[in-house]
């Protein structure tokens, strides 16, 4: 099965959280937050507003950071991943 979004809708995975602070300290399960960057699985073709087309402006394999709490979940086999519009996403990591 494949992801296929619509309109201005991104498809991301979510990236690993962090096991160990910056100091070193462990972090259990329950205790980790859940990282706001992911990697571009899957991108719309965009949307028409007020007679305007809106391009992507994101690309498969893009890093990107994103609101925290935007978009849904979604589990698809045995991956996870979060599907957002274009405008909850903040950045492009380069």
């Amino acid at each position: 099965m494949k992801l296929v979004p619509l309109g201005d809708r991104v498809v991301l995975k979510q990236l690993a959280a962090e096991e160990t602070t910056k100091s070193g300290i462990v972090l259990p399960g329950q205790n980790k937050e859940k990282p706001q960057q992911a990697e571009v699985i899957a991108v719309g073709p965009g949307t028409v507003v007020d007679g305007k087309e809106i391009k992507m402006e994101v690309n498969v394999g893009d890093n990107v950071i994103f609101s925290k709490y935007a978009g849904n979940e979604v589990k698809l086999g045995e991956e996870e991943y979060i599907i957002v519009k274009q405008n909850d996403i903040l950045a492009i990591v380069k």
